[in-house]
């Protein structure tokens, strides 16, 4: 791939993903696949003037012996170290960039129960320190090509060319363009434009149908609204949390979601594939599901803690997306989510809470924004999916058709 090419991607991540300003300390998180493109990341972040760059490498081999060698309760520990880490993420509120390589099958045959257990005990050690950073930073996720990953979607091709067929495919659907910036300005203002005519609707529920088995309803927070593309941070601050994206998003209703849903892609979630798999809902709860590929793997979702088995968002993405015309399946969340419409369990965003900024975190929860230690998007559209919404002065307005928007 040209160098010219990747140094428009890099500028685009630390300039419009995270928009570094000057002065901020950035923390990257990267495995070691590409690491001339991190470095040119690195480099943008400091020609906007960060103060600090540190660069956190990761390893899915290093993983699997963690989890294999390291006893329970060194797993789960939070060290001196780490929870100093944290106070200072609090105090200095970096920008944070995650440069997803990661093989989708990276961690097949880790003790992926032990790994859970580690998460649960150590989650409620850091959640005060989330909470406090919530909607306060810069945070982007975007994409390099790993070896692994590449040659799981283009098993055909030598290692090389599917590295450099994977890098086609990422900088295309994240619109590096001869002008990014330009590209992602327009495309910005059309998400926003999508996300002021649902939110003018009023909508009180959403009800999904598909020929799959969907039929789902999921119930709205009066207070809530739809956003996508660029977002704000509580310093002021425009960034892009995702590149790509192609989402209009909202935090439902906890407890507002009665029916079934399909999923209608793989979900590549803790370095292992889940597939073919549904989940039922009653009262807002998960409370049947079956995955005929790793069903263990989608159980422990659902039950990692009280608030895994309800819903954190809904996304309206339409089938006839860049990601999905490109016909690759990514096994990639941050792709295929933007490939056709997707829910997530857990989490739910604060931040699309009308006038949040003036609210508590708790205040935001208290009105049914969820609370988890997980945020887990899964992909439901399809090309025949039907979206209606209800309105609270009782109207039924169809908002997808065919999988697409509906015609205004």
């Amino acid at each position: 791939m040209k160098k010219t090419v990747l140094r428009n991607y890099a500028k685009l991540i630390a300039g419009v993903g995270v928009n570094v300003q000057k002065g901020q300390e950035v923390f990257i998180d990267a495995g070691l696949d590409q690491p001339e493109f991190v470095a040119m990341v690195v480099e943008a972040c400091y020609r906007l003037g960060a103060s600090r760059v540190v660069v956190d490498w990761n390893y899915q081999p290093l993983e699997k012996l963690h989890a294999r060698h390291q006893k329970l309760g060194t797993l789960s520990e939070l060290t001196g170290w780490q929870e100093a880490r944290w106070k200072h993420y609090v105090d200095k509120l970096p920008c944070r960039i995650y440069l997803d390589s990661d093989d989708p099958d990276g961690l097949k045959g880790a003790n992926q129960k032990k790994l859970a257990q580690a998460r649960q005990r150590k989650y409620p050690l850091i959640k005060g320190y989330r909470d406090q950073m919530e909607s306060r930073y810069q945070w982007c996720i975007a994409a390099v090509p790993g070896a692994a990953w590449a040659k799981k979607l283009f098993p055909e091709l030598s290692r090389h060319q599917a590295v450099e067929k994977l890098w086609e495919a990422i900088l295309a659907t994240s619109r590096v363009t001869d002008d990014p910036v330009a590209a992602w300005a327009r495309h910005n203002r059309s998400l926003t434009e999508h996300c002021a005519r649902l939110n003018a609707l009023g909508i009180e529920k959403l009800r999904y149908t598909a020929s799959n088995g969907t039929d789902l309803t999921v119930g709205m927070i009066p207070e809530a609204e739809f956003k996508g593309g660029d977002e704000t941070s509580l310093q002021g601050i425009v960034f892009n949390p995702n590149i790509p994206t192609e989402e209009c998003f909202i935090t439902p209703m906890r407890g507002a979601a009665e029916g079934i849903v399909h999923a209608s892609k793989p979900l590549s979630w803790n370095g292992q594939l889940i597939d073919r798999f549904w989940i039922r809902f009653s009262g807002g709860k998960a409370v049947e599901w079956h995955a005929e590929v790793n069903n263990e793997a989608l159980t422990q979702i659902i039950t990692m803690d009280e608030g895994s088995a309800y819903l954190g968002e809904c996304a309206l993405v339409p089938f006839d997306s860049p990601i999905q015309n490109s016909g690759i399946l990514f096994y990639n969340t941050l792709f295929d989510e933007n490939a056709a419409c997707h829910l997530a369990l857990g989490e739910g965003f604060a931040d699309t809470i009308r006038d949040f900024e003036h609210k508590s975190l708790e205040e935001c929860r208290a009105l049914g924004v969820n609370d988890s230690m997980l945020h887990v998007d899964f992909m439901i559209g399809t090309a025949d999916m039907a979206i209606d919404a209800i309105t609270r002065d009782g109207r039924t307005v169809p908002v997808f058709r065919d999988g697409n928007w509906a015609a205004e």
